[in-house]
């Protein structure tokens, strides 16, 4: 199969516009995640009924990718990123500007369905694009995400020092990100018409079903990268502060050095994948980030503690961008363009299944036993990476970008 040649200049507008979406959705996320007991204030939402609420976003996140799949053996996941993207925005306004909890029962549900088709579409043309690029650009695009997560956390934090309404807050970011949004959605690139099937737009056409038992060690990665990430998001700053016996003000360091070193990694992480191939680094982040539970396991005080999750953010950065493109990789070679849409789609669902157990699995292992040795749990399954590694590795006869060709066992 040919991969088809787009005008560079295209390309370059191509991967400017897709990182600023990217951007975009780090932004509205984290300013919905960081802002979450501001929202429990205002609609009076109480404590046993709160874990329903953030449960049902991955939830619906999860439908929404799936749906994805299917909308895209009709369209383009470039139109259904243009229309998902500003979806996403205005339903985290309606989540600070509606008058009952009803109401942002509703506006959640919208935002985890239209965050599902918004992350898997973003994905499919990040993976579309490096092929056309010839080269790793996937973690660029990640590491745009993470930025725009530092951006809207920064925003959060301001919001809640001078203790604007939560309409007040989103209010002007959204009027700033819609437009932003639809702007850059005029240069993305998404595959040629050629590349698919049968001269077809959509998808429909792959040669073969593509076999959700190949794709399992990667939606298994996936999965428990996602894990390792949400044990970070949740509990570094009980942890920091219940066991290492850190001050409140310090406990919140981690997530933020966290957040940091996950984009210093994913900014520089596609230079060492074209350096040393996308197996090396995964393998060399997957020991760094079990290096990294295991030193906060083990911590004696509060410092070493913050090294470790210094290390998780490093470690875990290249994981979830390197499966996205793997998966995406593995799917075009076999059955073609539609199928490598498909493969992302699917691969997506398992981001929300490991933030849906990651922070539970933890607090439940924490109290049955201790949290120090609850964070060798996903320390032990971050490691499962290694046993497939191989997957891991890209075809570097048909793209020449330095990647290992691919075979049948190391998916299977």
């Amino acid at each position: 199969m040919t991969v088809p040649r787009v005008p560079g200049a295209r390309l370059r507008h191509g991967r400017v516009s897709l990182a600023l979406s990217f951007f975009v959705q780090g932004a509205v996320f984290a300013l919905l995640v960081t802002r979450i007991p501001a929202i429990q204030d205002r609609y009076g939402i109480s404590d046993a009924l709160l874990p329903a609420f953030l449960a049902a976003v991955p939830v619906l996140a999860g439908v929404g990718s799936v749906g994805t799949e299917q909308l895209v053996k009709r369209v383009r996941p470039s139109r259904v990123l243009r229309c998902a993207q500003p979806v996403v925005c205005l339903a985290l306004l309606a989540v600070g500007a509606v008058g009952s909890m009803a109401q942002v029962a509703v506006a959640l549900a919208v935002f985890g369905l239209s965050v599902g088709a918004l992350d898997a579409s973003m994905n499919m043309l990040g993976v579309s694009l490096q092929r056309a690029y010839g080269r790793s650009i996937m973690l660029g695009f990640h590491a745009a995400y993470s930025l725009g997560g530092i951006v809207g956390a920064s925003l959060a934090w301001a919001g809640a020092h001078w203790k604007l309404s939560l309409a007040l807050l989103y209010g002007p970011v959204v009027a700033v990100l819609v437009p932003l949004a639809l702007i850059v959605s005029r240069w993305f690139v998404d595959r040629d018409r050629q590349e698919a099937a049968g001269g077809q737009e959509g998808t429909a056409a792959a040669a073969a079903p593509l076999s959700m038992r190949l794709l399992l060690p990667l939606c298994l990665v996936m999965a428990f990268a996602y894990i390792g990430d949400s044990t970070v998001s949740n509990w570094s700053a009980k942890y920091l502060q219940d066991v290492l016996g850190s001050s409140e003000q310090l406990a919140t360091v981690p997530y933020n050095v966290y957040m940091v070193t996950t984009l210093l990694g994913r900014a520089v992480g596609d230079l060492g994948v074209r350096r040393f191939g996308a197996v090396a680094v995964v393998r060399t982040g997957t020991v760094v980030a079990a290096g990294g539970f295991a030193v906060v396991a083990a911590a004696p005080g509060a410092w070493a503690g913050m090294a470790g999750f210094t290390l998780l953010g490093l470690g875990l950065c290249v994981i979830v961008p390197q499966t996205f493109a793997a998966a995406g990789r593995y799917a075009f070679e076999r059955h073609g363009p539609g199928a490598s849409d498909m493969a992302v789609a699917r691969l997506n669902i398992f981001n929300y299944v490991g933030f849906l157990i990651g922070s539970p699995l933890v607090g439940a292992l924490g109290d049955a036993w201790s949290y120090r040795g609850a964070m060798l749990v996903p320390m032990v399954l971050v490691l499962v990476t290694l046993v497939y590694a191989r997957s891991f590795g890209a075809p570097e006869a048909r793209y020449g970008d330095g990647y290992e060709r691919p075979r049948t066992a190391d998916v299977g």
